[in-house]
């Protein structure tokens, strides 16, 4: 079983695939798409979302996975505008994932964060750190975009496998 997971953004995507079992998941592959680049002019969105289809299409292709896992929507009180981007994001990844014939499983933060940390109100250095020890890793996952989307689909595997969620 290969789960494929998001967190969208469209600034940067983080993405991580895993397979494996319930104790130690292993990473297939994992990264981050840059849809604006430091020092440079931010792209029209209509164009970072055409890079992220793309992007998003050739991994789908390249991981092959059973399933994809995103983060779900959410919206904090002091930047309702981040919420109406992150949708922008997360619509071409559902997309790409259903067109390809994948089926999609939405994953709450609290719920991702509190099945990797212990805490559903856990910071992004914690995360960063318990990805790091989940997967074995030698160095901290940077940036936490793509910590986060390892968490997101190392969540949705054991959940699967626990026969919590169905494909």
């Amino acid at each position: 079983m290969r789960v494929l997971g998001f967190d969208p953004g469209l600034s940067i995507t983080g993405y991580g695939c895993v397979s494996g079992d319930l104790i130690r998941p292993a990473i297939v592959e994992a990264g981050v798409f840059r849809l604006t680049k430091s020092g440079s002019p931010v792209p029209p969105m209509g164009d970072r979302l055409v890079e992220l289809d793309r992007d998003v299409r050739e991994l789908i292709e390249r991981v092959e996975p059973d399933l994809v896992a995103i983060e779900g929507m959410f919206a904090h009180k002091d930047h309702p505008a981040t919420v109406i981007k992150m949708a922008h994001a997360r619509g071409v990844i559902l997309l790409a994932a259903r067109s390809a014939g994948i089926e999609v499983v939405e994953l709450k933060p609290a719920e991702v964060k509190k099945a990797a940390t212990g805490s559903g109100r856990a910071t992004k250095e914690q995360m960063q750190l318990s990805v790091q020890s989940m997967f074995d890793l030698p160095e901290l996952p940077k940036p936490a975009d793509l910590a986060d989307a390892l968490a997101i689909a190392a969540c949705a595997l054991r959940r699967h496998q626990l026969g919590v969620l169905s494909i």
